[in-house]
């Protein structure tokens, strides 16, 4: 008969181990993000800043890429740091959002490739959607599943999920909206997501009181 204390020392190093192998895939992803910049060319000074300014577009992607891998690794690392245990699901879930984050290399490089903007947009913005989508069925499955360790109360997770279905929720918004608008509406629709966030958050902190 397996000792019980054993047994919940071995699902919780499984999920350590998923939880280091997320971190590993994140740096691969982020690496890629890097290896994708273009280095300025000139002979000058004046040819090197001409160059920066030629490929502003691609700079700016990398960092909007960026931050936005990072806020996905933050809020995986705020959530797994209460797992517990694991469930085929829970794997199958992460595994997808993963294949979310080593997608996003790509799909800054389609962002600022040239051709037609709405299409092009509109990949980037569903692999947002996606990814967010996936992380709330992941937060879904710990809280039903009850994954989460003894000491952690369920109404922790609220917060997260909160955030993942308002970030899903403005990129899809944002993906008629570059058909219907120029370009830098369909950008601005996405700089609404920290206000949207914000009031999320505000609303979710009356409920609880």
């Amino acid at each position: 008969m397996a000792d019980p204390k054993t047994d919940g020392e071995t699902r919780e190093t499984a999920a350590e181990r998923l939880t280091m192998f997320a971190d590993a895939v994140i740096a691969i992803a982020l690496t890629l993000l890097a290896l994708e910049l273009p280095v300025p060319r000139g002979d000058t000074t004046e040819a090197i800043l001409s160059s920066v300014s030629e490929h502003g577009k691609e700079y700016l992607a990398f960092a909007l890429s960026f931050v936005v891998i990072a806020a996905h690794w933050r809020a995986n690392h705020e959530i797994f740091r209460s797992v517990g245990a694991l469930n085929s699901r829970l794997i199958s879930l992460t595994l997808a959002w993963l294949f979310m984050q080593v997608l996003m290399p790509f799909a800054t490089r389609v962002l600022t490739a040239d051709g037609a903007f709405p299409p092009r947009f509109s990949f980037y913005a569903l692999v947002q959607v996606l990814a967010s989508a996936t992380f709330a069925l992941i937060i879904r499955e710990v809280r039903r599943r009850h994954l989460y360790r003894t000491d952690v109360p369920p109404r922790a997770f609220a917060q997260s999920l909160v955030r993942s279905i308002c970030l899903a929720t403005v990129f899809g918004l944002s993906v008629p909206i570059s058909f219907l608008t120029t370009s830098t509406g369909a950008y601005l629709c996405w700089l609404t997501a920290p206000i949207v966030l914000a009031v999320a958050g505000r609303i979710q902190d009356r409920a609880v009181r």
